[in-house]
This record gives C-alpha cells, structure tokens and sequence, in this order.
C-alpha cells in the first residue's frame, strides 16, 4: 500500500531525502574532522570519535534521540523519512557541533553504497501510478475489501486455524506513536512500558499453561516449535544425550511439526492413530522400545488436528518420559483448553503458543504473528536469548531464532488488551463455548455429513471433520464443490482435506453467535440438498449449482444454458438477500497452480539489473 501511493516517482524523492539528511551529517562531523568508518551509504554512517562514543550517545538520548553505541569509539547514526532539520541539528549537538547556516538539511549528496543510484525502473505496473490523493487510494483499497470474503462479512470456519475475532479495542494501541515508534534495540530505559506488557504476558502465560518460563521471542508458531526443539536437544546435550535425536511425531500432527523437527537436526518417526483419530499407543510403545536411547521427543497436538481430545495423554507422556524423552505439546489448539486444562500440568515438557490464534492476533496475511514457546523449569535455561540485550533471555539460552530480542513486540498490545479484558472467568467461558459451537455444528450436521472422529462421549473437541468421501464417491461431488458453493450462501470454505483427504474441518471458536452457526449449518444442509439432487439425476454431475460454483457476476449476467435458474445460482438459501456477497472470480485449479508458476505480472524479462 505504501509503494501504491507513493509510487515510483514518490519513492525515489522519498529515498534521496534519506540519503540527503545522512550526507548532511556526513559533511559537517567531517568538515569538523571526524572521520566516518566508510564514504558511501544510503541511510546510516558510522562515526569515530575516539572514547567519546558513550557521552555522545547519552547527549543524543537527552534530546529525545536514540543512537546506537557500536563500542567505545564508535557512534552509529541512521536516517529516514521522518527525520528532521531538527533532529538532525540536536544529533550535531550531541556531537558538541553547533548548526547555525540555515541549512534545509540537505547534504552534498555522496556517492551511495555499491554501485551507486538505481537508474532501472521499477514499479512500472499501473496500480502504481494511479492513486496519488487519500481519496482515491481510499477508494482502491474499499474496492480491495470489497472483494474479500473476510471475518467482518462472515464466519471463516476454517478448522486449525482459528479465525475469530480481532475486537477494535485490542487493535487500537497497535497504532499508538508510543506502541509503534519505538525501535526494538532502543535503550531499555527508553521502553519500560514495553517490559512491563512483555513481563505482564509472560506471566499470563506461565499461569494460564502451567509451565515454568515463557519466551515471546519467536516470531510465529513455526518458529516456537524450532526453539522449543533446539531447547531440548540443548537439554539432553547439557546431560550427556548426544545421540538422543528421534523425533516421534503422531499421524495426527500439524504439519509443520516435522518441518521444524528436521530443521532441528532430529530424524522423523510417525507413530500411527487408531481409528478413532487418537493416538495409537501399543504402536506409540512400539517405537518407544525401538529407539530407546535415541529418543529425544515426542510431538503431539492437544486437542488433536483430528478435533479430539486424547484421552490417553497423560500415559503418553508417562511412557515418553520412562524412555528419557521429553514430550513437546504443540499450543496450536490452546484456544480449546483455556481456563480448563494446563498441558505443564498434565506432563507436556514444552510448547508453542499460538498468539494469533488463542490470544486473537491477525492471522495469516493480517500478521505478523507471535508463537511464544513456554517450557517446565529445567528447560528454561535453554530458552531463546539475545547477544544484543541481555533481559531477552537466559545467559545460557540457545540465541536467537528471530531478529529482534523480542520477537514482533509491535502487536503484543494486542493479546495484552485482550487477556486485560477477558480476564480469568472470560477467558474459560470463551473456551467453553468454543468447544459448544463445535459440537453444536456437529450435532446439526452429522445426519447429512458423518463426523469423523469423536471421543469416547460421542463429542469433539474445539472443530470437528465432515467426512465427504462417501458422498463423493456415490455422487462424484467432491470438498471443493461445497466450499465453492459456500462462497454462493456468503460464507468462506472451513479447511479443505486436512489432515484427512476428501474431508471438511470446520471452527467455529467462541466468537460467533447462535444465529451465525444456524446460518452456517442451513447452508451446509441446503448444499446438502443440492447434493441429493445431483445424486437422483435432477442435475448433471458437471453441469450443477454445485460444480460450477462459484458464480460471479460475469456469470449470472451472460449467456446462461444451465438446467438451474440464475436464482437458484444467485440465492441457494432461496430468499434475496441485499447483502449477498459476489466472489470476483470464478473457480481456479488451485492443483495445477500449486505445482506449476502461473504469473500475472509482467514477463521475467521487464526484472533485468
């Protein structure tokens, strides 16, 4: 959005200001003999200033200025678009220098680093030249909006996922000058409103999982699961374990979680489910007994993907522990245990948390995330640290895994405001209706689509699996068809054959309302219904409201020789409704596209150096 207003035009000017204030720096700490470590840069010079380095920069920070202290002889100073002739005067008198010329600020304009001002152009396609006043990049982005099927429009049932809701107080103090401007290696002086929410959300977090320590450092789930792996294995490397590097990990899994396992230096091992989608614990003793001293870990998600709580968990991790290993419980469906269950209590040794999910940070293209990893006492020395701030993390953690020492602190007001306002009681109630509002869809449901798995109470968990294949295979109509169709009754598809192929996982979470699931539910039944016509031969199997879903505008206004009425394309809930939603596309063979590079964008060749 920022290259679409500013342009290519906008953007140059932008960058030259940059690069016009760092040179007027540049000119005057050298005409006053001050030699700087290099003679081409675009944003940010280095100063020598030998054993002055620390008073300078606190003079800097009594102007209201951060700089950075390389070491003792050493200043860095960077530059941006918001820098003044101001700020830049109070730097040279942090320096001892005085600026009394009149000058706008603009330097003489030295040579840049590398090979010197980019003469290529660069965005060159139309969108970047045709929303130059707020109004009409207002209008651009309204149009953008209009064509998403997002949460303000509807329920995004999208089981593992947790799409609920982002509430616009949580939201609000992400855009506050005193949340957003502070840069994250700022001194710690300059940000104790920060550690005190980042301290706040630790110990939420700490009473909320039962664990000992939290790290927010990791900048996705993802990311948790990689620190929360390399502190095990720093663990069992701390003990004498070296060869300890088996990573058990049930069918039933996130994906991810093999990923991660791999990119932590440990080998894979599938442990098998039963069939009722829990894990299979004779073939979890099974591997067990195999690898032995070898075993490093088990990764296991509770509630499962399968949309279960397993029942067995705490002899899973009995068993796990008796072997030497350590048992990573993957947070990822936290939201359903909330207020209810501990996993630090109930045997787990370590997990993630995903912020952007349970605690309502954006998730996906609304990001960035936060995956927080939270670990019992003995893995806490091996937390993630930081070499650049020392409050990041224990002196013995593993270091980094993301850039900044606290990860993407920027958004953490949000699951602050959140946890603030919810509170303990809220905070439960919201998983306990969680859990009602998927089991209330399943119960609707399981009539017209069987639900795959269930506990031993004939329940499920936080989301639950339709399972499309018989229906497919008596009637050729498959899980794309009826998320297709969903987009026709106004809603987003759930998770589409995952984690079992030719099924529906649909979430509801806490945060839609009876209406909105019986809404939901007489979609799905009407799809249903379509289905059953499909089957009696009303409707051809490729030519039917439900294979040629969804219908566009284009669509329904063109040439129409469909055995369906444009109505019963437009409105399959059968009454009008003012507000139906129009996808501005039609279907695309996300297969193809998924194994083959299909570019909308100018050709390859337009990207020459």
């Amino acid at each position: 959005a920022y290259a679409v207003y500013h342009g290519p035009d906008g953007l140059t000017r932008i960058a030259e200001q940059i690069h016009r204030s760092a040179s007027f720096l540049a000119d005057r700490l050298a005409a006053e003999g001050i030699t700087l470590t290099a003679e081409e840069f675009f944003d940010t010079i280095t100063a020598r200033v030998e054993g002055r380095a620390e008073t300078i920069v606190e003079a800097a920070a009594g102007h209201g200025i951060d700089l950075r202290l390389v070491d003792a002889d050493h200043v860095g100073i960077a530059c941006d678009e918001t820098t003044t002739v101001d700020d830049l005067r109070s730097v040279l008198a942090a320096f001892g220098l005085d600026d009394e010329s009149g000058s706008d600020g603009s330097g003489s304009g030295r040579p840049f680093a590398g090979s010197g001002p980019r003469t290529t152009p660069f965005c060159t396609a139309e969108v970047f030249a045709s929303h130059r006043s707020e109004t009409a990049m207002m209008r651009y982005l309204r149009r953008l909006a209009d064509a998403d099927l997002a949460l303000d429009r509807t329920m995004i049932p999208l089981g593992s996922c947790t799409m609920k809701l982002n509430a616009a107080a949580e939201m609000e103090p992400i855009s506050w000058p005193e949340f957003a401007s502070i840069h994250p290696f700022s001194p710690a002086d300059g940000r104790l409103g920060y550690r005190r929410m980042i301290d706040d959300l630790e110990a939420a977090l700490v009473e909320i999982t039962g664990y000992a320590a939290v790290s927010l450092q990791p900048n996705a789930g993802s990311q948790g699961e990689l620190a929360g792996l390399l502190a095990v294995r720093a663990w069992h490397a701390s003990r004498g374990d070296v060869a300890r590097d088996v990573c058990l990990i049930p069918s039933s899994a996130h994906g991810t979680n093999a990923a991660s396992a791999t990119m932590a230096g440990m080998r894979v091992v599938v442990v098998a489910c039963d069939e009722e989608g829990n894990v299979d614990v004779a073939d979890l003793r099974a591997k067990i007994d195999t690898y032995g001293d070898e075993l490093a870990v088990l990764m296991i998600t509770y509630p499962s993907t399968h949309g279960v709580f397993e029942e067995a968990v705490v002899e899973i991790c009995e068993a796990v522990h008796a072997a030497g290993g350590q048992v990573y419980l993957d947070g990822a469906n936290l939201n359903a245990m909330v207020g209810l269950a501990r996993p630090g209590a109930f045997g787990a040794d370590v997990s993630h948390l995903n912020l952007h999910k349970t605690f309502c940070i954006p998730h996906g293209g609304g990001g960035p995330g936060i995956g927080p990893v939270a670990v019992a006492a003995h893995l806490a020395p091996f937390l993630p640290n930081h070499p650049l701030d020392p409050d990041a993390g224990p002196a013995t953690g593993i270091g980094p895994i993301a850039a900044a020492p606290t990860g993407s602190a920027g958004i953490l007001a949000i699951p602050w405001m959140y946890l603030q306002m919810m509170g303990a009681e809220g905070l439960t109630e919201a998983s306990k209706v969680a859990i009602l509002n998927a089991n209330y869809i399943a119960a609707r449901l399981s009539a017209a689509y069987p639900i795959l798995y269930v506990g031993a109470s004939g329940h499920v968990a936080h989301e639950c699996i339709l399972d499309l294949r018989g229906i497919t295979k008596s009637t050729g109509v498959t899980v794309d068809d009826v998320a297709k169709r969903l987009i026709d009754h106004g809603f987003h598809a759930p998770t589409m054959s995952f984690p079992v192929a030719g099924t529906l996982m649909v979430e509801p979470t806490e945060s839609e309302d009876l209406g909105e699931l019986d809404r939901f539910c007489d979609a799905m039944l009407a799809i249903r219904a379509e289905i059953d016509r499909v089957a009696r031969g009303d409707w051809p199997a490729d030519d039917n409201p439900l294979y040629n879903a969804p219908h566009t505008v284009a669509m329904i206004a063109g040439e129409w020789d469909h055995p369906y009425s444009r109505f019963e394309a437009t409105y399959p809930s059968g009454s009008v409704r003012s507000d139906r939603y129009f996808p501005p596309v039609r279907r695309i063979d996300g297969v193809h596209g998924d194994r083959n590079l299909v570019c909308s964008c100018p050709p390859i060749e337009t990207y020459g150096a």
